[in-house]
């Protein structure tokens, strides 16, 4: 067996000896990736999207986060239509509508985020992933192709999608970064 730091190799009629082995191939970031691009929103497990009217007072806004444990709600028209006009998120609360006087009753239309980047349900969740990254957003509204409410997929969906595709790699680890295996064979 020859050892390079990245491979190990077998070498016929030589046995390999006790801690040759070199590092173990996991290949789980190239397939992951993958799959990311490969799976759609709609196949992501979330949780329901809550939608107020835009007229909605704010405090009817942060009592149905509060209640249904959810830190955005989409701000979605009146009628048939149902389009996703806002997003009215946790930071829309803190940095617009907590300086204004009066906020809560006011309509939420007044500090929500307007004409919010969206997605479709169709799309791969790695379109989800940057968006999130490039926007600094917690939130992405789903619409379909009319740009009706199709639910929303939030930060902690693609955390647990996450942990779904790699449980061996996150669900065991030690509870405490300092007590993970040491890097060196020494011990270092």
């Amino acid at each position: 067996m020859i050892v390079s730091r990245d491979r190990v190799e077998e070498v016929e009629g030589v046995e390999p000896l006790e801690g040759d082995e070199g590092e173990p191939e996991v290949g789980r970031a190239r397939a992951v990736g993958r799959e990311l691009l490969r799976m759609p929103i709609s196949e992501v497990r979330r949780g329901p999207a809550i939608g107020v009217p835009p007229d909605a007072p704010v405090a009817r806004a942060v009592e149905l986060m509060r209640k249904k444990r959810v830190s955005a709600v989409l701000v979605v028209e009146r009628g048939k239509g149902k389009r996703v006009v806002g997003i009215f998120t946790e930071r829309d609360l803190v940095n617009r509508a907590l300086p204004a006087r009066s906020y809560a009753r006011a309509p939420v239309s007044r500090f929500m985020t307007p004409s919010p980047e969206t997605l479709r349900p169709k799309d791969p969740v790695a379109y989800a992933i940057n968006k999130m990254s490039v926007g600094r957003f917690r939130h992405v509204p789903l619409v379909d192709d009319a740009g009706r409410a199709a639910g929303m997929i939030s930060i902690r969906d693609v955390a647990d999608l996450i942990v779904e595709l790699c449980p061996e790699e996150l669900l065991n680890l030690p509870p405490e970064p300092h007590l993970a295996l040491h890097p060196t064979a020494e011990g270092d």
